[in-house]
């Protein structure tokens, strides 16, 4: 009898499915998974299914994809930019290409990059499942199949004019329902000192993710000026039940909600910067939402909001963030929501706080150990958080308590401005460092 009953539990059990990362994001675009049995403890030694010798650095999170794992590298000595394929059980190189053209604007920097403290390599591919898009700082859009063939290339800046960023262009683009979503969030005057004869407009595009022809192309106006125009974040899709979806994009000292159909501002909040004080306030961090709550982090130690996405206008503001030393604040990484809470990662205050959506309450903060900077955006399923330092302190933190499970070294070497975040997908980690990259499962 007994042996009868577990035979029946067993026929009635079925696995959780496998989920795959297709942007930087993640599947829910919150930087979440549902994936389970991941590890709680690992090392560059231990843990490790397989590891693969990457040809250059990039800040870009890698992308699963099936049986694919996508990144981009940057190889300075050679000047090219590069997208890659591994193969996701074994991590063989299934296929590289030079995607890359190398075009700079206004002659400076390089091939590869344009200021010290980033590459091109930068913005994270992403994919639909048929085909995969990798962009780069410099402009360069091209989509593949899945097994390396190109469908199509363009440049966005040959497109739309030179790009107006004081540092390098680092946005990922957003794949959904067929179209690719970027926003060029920029100065309205060249970052060079020259002169145009009218400013600059910053723009939201979209592109048919089939053969790259514009689908439309929206001017975004902004009450910012100087650098606080500038943002690097990427477009969120927001698709409530039951109502029409949404693309929220932070910059420009607002938050903008947008109609994925044509771009139409549907409305705004802001400011951030009141009276325009900040000259010097460009955005990183994008929009991450739980619910009907988006959170909204301001830069350089100011506080993260949190607005409600079904109210009206003057009623959006749920609740800020405050006081000085504020750990709820974040200059560089997206937080995470996941099994609904808000993971604000403060690079500034060098702490990871766990944060309740309703009333922006810290249920836990903790000091993060390393002393090298914390820009990588957090992860988070299986109960645990995953984030990575620039020395490549890779950090396992229970999602309940915010006890620290691990502490793992992950670069070979001493390195700097590792900023890749690490991706879940079919019960592995994929962790990517300046020079390699890291399938780890339990």
């Amino acid at each position: 009898m007994l042996q009868s009953s577990l035979l029946l539990a067993l026929s009635c059990w079925t696995p959780a499915p496998l989920q795959d990362w297709p942007g930087w994001r993640g599947p829910n675009g919150d930087g979440s998974s549902n994936e389970t049995g991941l590890p709680g403890r690992f090392s560059r030694d231990e843990g490790v299914r397989w590891s693969a010798e990457l040809p250059g650095p990039s800040a870009a999170t890698p992308i699963v994809v099936g049986e694919r794992v996508f990144v981009t590298a940057a190889v300075e000595d050679a000047g090219v930019l590069l997208a890659l394929c591994f193969d996701r059980a074994s991590g063989e190189l299934r296929w590289e290409d030079e995607a890359g053209s190398g075009f700079q604007s206004g002659g400076e920097g390089t091939k590869t990059r344009r200021d010290p403290r980033s590459d091109y390599a930068s913005p994270s591919p992403v994919s639909d499942g048929e085909r995969v898009v990798f962009l780069y700082g410099n402009g360069d859009l091209v989509a593949y199949d899945l097994d390396g063939k190109r469908l199509w290339v363009r440049n966005l800046q040959r497109d739309h004019g030179d790009f107006a960023f004081q540092w390098t262009f680092g946005a990922s683009t957003t794949l959904w329902k067929g179209r690719l979503y970027l926003p060029v969030l920029q100065r309205d005057q060249p970052t060079d000192g020259s002169t145009v004869e009218r400013p600059i407009a910053s723009f939201l595009l979209a592109l048919d993710a089939r053969d790259g022809n514009q689908v439309f192309k929206h001017e975004r106006a902004s009450p910012a000026h100087m650098e606080s125009r500038e943002s690097y974040a990427t477009a969120i899709v927001h698709e409530p039940s039951g109502s029409r979806a949404q693309l929220l994009v932070a910059g420009g000292d607002v938050l903008t909600s947008h109609d994925p159909e044509n771009g139409a501002e549907l409305w705004r909040w802001g400011t951030w910067n009141e009276g325009n004080r900040e000259a010097w306030w460009r955005l990183v961090p994008s929009p991450v939402v739980a619910g009907s709550c988006v959170l909204v982090c301001a830069p350089k130690k100011a506080p993260v909001y949190a607005l409600r996405l079904d109210a009206d206008a003057g009623e959006r503001l749920l609740w800020k963030s405050g006081g000085r030393a504020n750990p709820i604040s974040s200059d560089v990484p997206t937080p995470l929501h996941y099994d609904g809470r808000f993971f604000v990662l403060s690079d500034v205050e060098h702490k990871l706080s766990r944060v309740d959506p309703a009333t922006g309450k810290a249920e836990w903060t903790i000091e993060l150990p390393d002393r090298s900077p914390w820009e990588a955006s957090p992860t988070g399923a299986d109960g645990k958080v995953f984030c990575l330092s620039h020395s490549g302190l890779a950090l396992v933190v229970d999602a309940k308590t915010g006890e620290i499970l691990c502490q793992a070294r992950m670069a070979k070497e001493d390195v700097d401005s590792i900023r890749s975040s690490i991706a879940i997908a079919h019960g592995s980690l994929f962790v990517r460092t300046n020079d390699a990259l890291y399938c780890i499962g339990s």
